[in-house]
């Protein structure tokens, strides 16, 4: 008996062990030294706590990007032409959509998704906030609803645990999506409720301490500002559909920002500036969505601009750059949007 209580103590002293080791590897200023010797476009630094359990850093992420695959009705939904883009023949060098539809203030918008795997929720809900903006010429001009889509859009996938972001879309397209703006807000209709935790430190207020946010109960009605009516409020796609790689730029410059999903290796959690592109022993964690709203290029290397949902803390005040062109972590061929009905 004593035999087998040590052997089960060797044991679960052996996977303590393992996983504080990955731990520490994972986020810990030895791995972002060693990121700053190799990489040669960009630079690494602290965005987490080194003692964040993984299951944390894992919990941020959560789409279901675009794979090419024989599913005939995904297929269908490819987008490589539109009319409109006769008007936008030239693709400028360089394009940054806060800067092109100033009015529209959503578009800069660094937000919080807390706890909860619904980056698909703010990248999707982020840019066709954006799109109404600039098809009304900064009528609309607000956040839309996070929380509405994470938690009623059962199509979607599973909410904080992730979802699909061209499935969101077609959400948009048959449903519809409120306004709603950030936590401990009452702006638009059904405001964020998941309180923004802070990556970079441990204790009270840490990622750590917020335990992952279960599911909420889909509301069918405005708590924000209670003066909304709930039916009327929600805004409309006319489609939804997924981006060949030479149609990007020709849809943002046409209609505005849209979603992006890519493979994230744990070498990423670290960005800070420069272009990203992936180490070579960075390890694979999952797949993530965020926003697009431009593109450049620095140093001669060609970038897509972004905006990510993990707080104004991480990365260069919540944005980031990644080679374009390149296919990196697979975001040239994952990208999603819908065209506002008016």
């Amino acid at each position: 008996m004593a035999r087998i209580i040590y052997l089960i103590s060797v044991i679960l002293l052996g996977a303590y062990l393992t996983e504080q080791l990955e731990r520490a590897n994972f986020l810990s200023h030895d791995y972002i030294d060693k990121i700053n010797s190799v990489a040669k476009t960009w630079k690494a630094g602290a965005n987490f706590d080194p003692n964040t359990p993984k299951e944390v850093i894992l919990g941020l992420l959560g789409s279901r990007r675009i794979r090419i695959a024989n599913d005939k009705n995904i297929c269908s939904l490819l987008k490589t032409n539109d009319p409109s883009y006769r008007w936008y023949n030239r693709i400028h060098k360089k394009f940054d959509a806060r800067k092109h539809w100033r009015r529209c203030k959503t578009i800069g918008a660094i937000r919080d998704q807390g706890n909860c795997g619904a980056c698909w929720a703010f990248s999707t809900t982020g840019a066709f906030a954006d799109r109404l903006c600039v098809a009304t010429k900064g009528k609309y001009n607000q956040l839309m609803s996070a929380e509405e889509l994470t938690f009623c859009c059962h199509t979607c996938g599973f909410g904080c645990y992730g979802g699909d972001p061209l499935q969101a879309w077609i959400h948009f397209k048959n449903h519809g999506v409120v306004s709603g703006g950030n936590y401990n807000t009452t702006d638009g209709c059904q405001p964020y409720q998941i309180a923004p935790c802070h990556h970079c430190q441990s204790g009270v207020g840490s990622c750590e301490s917020h335990q992952v946010e279960k599911n909420h109960k889909c509301s069918k009605k405005c708590y924000g500002n209670k003066n909304i009516n709930f039916r009327s409020d929600h805004s409309k796609t006319k489609n939804a559909y997924y981006l060949a790689f030479e149609s990007i730029q020709k849809d943002v410059q046409t209609y505005g920002p849209v979603e992006a999903s890519f493979d994230v290796y744990d070498d990423f959690l670290h960005y800070k500036s420069g272009v990203y592109s992936k180490t070579k022993n960075a390890k694979f964690l999952a797949a993530h969505s965020v926003k697009l709203i431009g593109w450049g290029v620095e140093h001669g290397v060609d970038y897509w601009l972004m905006v990510n949902s993990w707080g104004k803390e991480w990365g260069h005040k919540g944005l980031f750059k990644i080679r374009r062109g390149t296919n990196e972590c697979g975001i040239d061929n994952s990208t999603t949007g819908g065209v506002p009905l008016i």
